[in-house]
């Protein structure tokens, strides 16, 4: 398997304030457990381009991309931050981290479907999932899985996809921008009732959510998995899948209160791979969302790539 590494330096200029767990210093983590882990060479390294504002028109407003884009360039030069919520603010860099975060997703794609690779994991910052299509929240910019699922969908003529989110937290902003799409099923598990609190009422048709109480662990969520995630996604047969990855269900990270520890993200990684290569030709592009005690992360980030690389 060929496994492209998505980066750019340009994701740790892009800050929120001294002590906020959305840090440049993940992607760090993740780089430093590659090395340690002895695989970093086996991937292949690729630069994160620049998304155009066309790309992310596709699925953001107007109004939404320029409140981002003026209010980061206004801080040129600067060491302030602008607040978009409570919890998300952006600095003089997030305009630029924001199009190259969205730029991986975009070329992992474009790249996976041209056949020059065979799956990518986009180590990018600002995370995504939370962004809908009209307002930015919960540390996430612009709605990276989506935008490129929208790229297979409409520059590339896909049927049919899936989103696969085991963030620890409900992917709203996916679920919004793709509501009754049937072309498009997203599956998830997250912890409930938990932030954005949302996804365990009835929602999209499209949309196979799975809310869990808090302390859950992996053998729970292993089984609610293969009960409801696998045979929704064997009927949908995916011509590709994203994965909106967040290692933010781990037992040591302390933003949450779930159980999963690595093999518990091997064995989901295991059960995407196998979707993938059934319907799929093997295609999988994945997204860091969260995952905030560096320890964990790393260690969880490099297990998922592993497997995605064919190393476990």
């Amino acid at each position: 398997m060929t496994t492209a590494f998505y980066t750019h330096p340009d994701c740790k200029l892009h800050d929120m304030g001294a002590g906020h767990p959305e840090s440049p210093s993940r992607l760090q983590a993740i780089e430093d457990q590659l090395i340690a882990s002895r695989i970093d060479q086996l991937l292949d390294y690729r630069s994160a381009p620049l998304a155009q504002e066309s790309d992310i028109v596709r699925v953001h407003s107007a109004a939404m991309i320029a409140l981002i884009r003026e209010h980061s360039l206004a801080l040129a030069g600067k060491a302030g931050h602008y607040s978009l919520d409570p919890d998300t603010s952006i600095n003089a860099h997030s305009w630029q981290a924001a199009l190259r975060a969205a730029g991986a997703a975009l070329a992992a794609t474009e790249a996976v479907l041209a056949g020059e690779i065979d799956n990518a994991f986009c180590s990018v910052r600002p995370p995504g999932h939370h962004a809908t299509s009209s307002a930015s929240m919960g540390f996430c910019l612009f709605n990276n899985v989506a935008l490129a699922a929208r790229r297979a969908l409409e520059a590339h003529g896909l049927e049919r996809i899936a989103i696969v989110d085991f963030d620890v937290h409900h992917g709203n902003g996916t679920e919004e921008i793709f509501a009754h799409d049937p072309r498009v099923l997203m599956v998830s598990f997250f912890q409930h009732p938990f932030y954005p609190f949302s996804g365990a009422e009835a929602g999209a048709a499209n949309a196979v959510n799975i809310p869990v109480p808090a302390y859950s662990d992996g053998r729970i969520v292993r089984q609610l998995a293969t009960e409801k995630w696998l045979p929704a996604l064997q009927a949908h047969r995916p011509q590709m899948v994203f994965v909106s990855a967040g290692f933010d269900a781990h037992r040591e990270d302390e933003m949450a209160q779930m159980g999963l520890v690595e093999a518990d993200y091997t064995w989901l990684t295991r059960q995407i791979m196998h979707v993938a290569a059934q319907h799929a030709q093997g295609r999988i592009v994945s997204c860091l969302e969260g995952g905030y005690d560096l320890s964990a992360l790393g260690r969880s980030a490099v297990a998922h790539m592993k497997v995605l690389a064919e190393l476990a």
